[in-house]
């Protein structure tokens, strides 16, 4: 006898996209989440009085038309969504040595803005911008694909991700541009999947590049606004999710040769009985912790023997009493690197000694409290994040110790590495270091443990070949009834593991994907981060006054 139709474990972007497409196809639907918060990287929290949202920066494809604004809205969850466009003119600021370059919204905006700067290489941006916009149209087909066989019609349903498939982004790059401060510029979105240009599939890069090639969105509210509008859903058609709820086991029920999953076991030793399981957690979890051993084929045991998991992070919070617009910042994301050699710049953060370096080579940084200007900034204080890329070895020593009861050691480390990373971002908001606030910083520990993450990956399991597309971990298992969504999956990124659900719905439900999206909720509420004219009043006022008069007359 089952207790529910369906267990989801875990509440990430993928978990609950999954639960509430279950949920409303009339599935007794419980999501299980072992944080005191939903949402995976997409939820925010309060430190010092001051809110952040860890995992969630920009997203893409939210404008008239766009892929993701179809999903949310086909959701039904687009009613209790608004997102912010970060500004149009330059919603990516790339801070390279001296050098700088804003990426605009728009492939046209883009291709001559990067033209008037490299004049020589104008037919080779044309080449490399056409590629990125061509596999972005092909993609989305690629969703319906169920497994290898299917991908023997990719030469004709997706020829250039087929001509592309197997190459690396060097292999693009070196194939359209020769300049190495312009190939640095289209490698800065590396950082949103944290592989270098050797490294980095030549289709995934594309993917992403696609993504953000009509702008960048923020959800108004911060990340958590994500989770948020899902479980208001999923409990709007019968749905259940629990906090603090981890689970211990998924239960398998042997036969033969044959294994099913039949429930949950939770940390507090209670069963669930459910007839399919679906798991949000990532694989180096699900198989290496949550299925007994003896469960798991040797296939499936060596395979995550020789996975590869994603790069790590530190993360920095911090507030600043300084007028950030004063100081020239907008609404874009900033993106610095000490240098143009990319190659040399993902060498040195993938290295154990990473930690130990004096100059941080790279940083990405971006105002939240710019990017929702209907935010009170509290205490009148301006908002920040920064991460940095670095690998989990050199944590390795403080892992066994208690979360929040770490030694001395550890802390010290944290400090020193807080100081470094703000003198990065002096660099790019010079003074910063004397007019912070309030600060603190997040490990790759500090990643495992509120977000469940195998080695603190930031991605999953790293997006290098062999671990993408039909190669990464499929929505359906070798065990009856359980099935994986998640980064590691479909995608990565808060649109990749929204789809990761949508599929592992589809596998569980026997539909198309297209079919879990007709609930024809409300168009999605756009507002602009830098036009006060598109907020309501009194919103308006508050913005208008805190943008300045320049940007109030239409000037800005």
């Amino acid at each position: 006898m089952h207790d529910v139709d369906a267990v989801v474990v875990g509440s990430g972007a993928g978990g609950l996209a999954a639960a509430l497409c279950l949920a409303r196809a009339g599935w007794k639907v419980l999501v299980l989440e072992q944080h005191y918060l939903p949402g995976g990287w997409c939820h925010s929290f309060t430190l010092g009085g001051y809110r952040f949202s860890p995992g969630v920066h920009y997203m893409g494809e939210l404008g008239p038309g766009g892929e993701f604004r179809r999903i949310y809205e086909g959701l039904g969850v687009s009613g209790d969504l608004e997102f912010v466009e970060l500004n149009p003119d330059g919603y990516d600021h790339v801070r390279i040595g001296s050098e700088s370059f804003d990426i605009p919204k728009g492939k046209e905006a883009f291709a001559e803005r990067l033209k008037s700067r490299f004049p020589r290489e104008r037919e080779g941006i044309d080449g490399y911008l056409g590629v990125v916009k061509k596999i972005g149209r092909e993609l989305p087909a690629l969703v319906e694909f169920r497994g290898l066989r299917d991908f023997a019609w990719l030469p004709f349903r997706a020829p250039n991700v087929a001509r592309w498939g197997f190459s690396t982004l060097s292999s693009l790059l070196r194939r359209h541009v020769r300049d190495p401060l312009l190939a640095a510029i289209l490698s800065t979105q590396c950082g949103d999947h944290g592989l270098p240009p050797s490294i980095a599939p030549a289709v995934l890069h594309a993917s992403i590049a696609a993504h953000y090639l009509e702008g960048g969105w923020y959800p108004r509210g911060g990340g958590f606004a994500i989770p948020r509008a899902f479980v208001r859903a999923i409990r709007s058609h019968g749905g259940e999710i629990r906090m603090r709820a981890p689970v211990e086991r998924i239960l398998v029920e042997r036969s033969g040769s044959r294994r099913r999953a039949i429930g949950v076991r939770l940390a507090d030793g209670s069963e669930i009985r459910a007839r399919r399981v679906i798991s949000n957690a990532d694989p180096g979890v699900t198989f290496g912790r949550l299925v007994e051993a003896d469960h798991l084929s040797r296939r499936i045991r060596r395979r995550l023997a020789r996975t590869r998991w994603s790069v790590s992070c530190l993360s920095l919070f911090l507030a600043t009493d300084l007028d950030l617009r004063e100081e020239g910042l907008d609404s874009g994301n900033y993106w610095y690197s000490r240098t143009p050699d990319v190659e040399e710049l993902y060498r040195t953060m993938s290295r154990p000694a990473a930690i130990e370096v004096e100059e941080i080579p790279g940083l990405f940084l971006t105002a939240t409290a710019l990017k929702d200007p209907s935010k009170e900034p509290r205490f009148g204080h301006h908002t920040m994040e920064a991460f940095w890329f670095v690998p989990r070895d050199p944590f390795d020593a403080w892992a066994a110790s208690p979360h929040g009861e770490r030694p001395e050691g550890y802390r010290k480390l944290k400090a020193g590495l807080m100081a470094r990373m703000l003198r990065a971002a002096g660099r790019i908001v010079p003074g910063l270091e004397k007019r912070v606030v309030f600060a603190d910083l997040g490990t790759p520990l500090t990643n495992e443990h509120y977000v469940a993450a195998t080695a603190g990956a930031v991605y999953g399991t790293e997006k290098g070949r062999g671990q993408v597309g039909p190669w990464s971990f499929q929505a359906r298992t070798e065990i009856e009834g359980l099935f994986l969504c998640g980064a590691s999956t479909v995608a990565h990124g808060v649109m990749g593991a929204t789809l990761s659900g949508l599929v592992a719905a589809r596998e569980v439900l026997g539909c198309r994907t297209d079919d879990l999206l007709d609930a024809r909720g409300p168009q999605i509420v756009l507002r602009s981060a830098e036009d006060p004219a598109t907020w309501p009043e009194p919103v308006r006022g508050r913005i208008e006054a805190r943008l300045g008069a320049r940007v109030a007359r239409g000037q800005g």
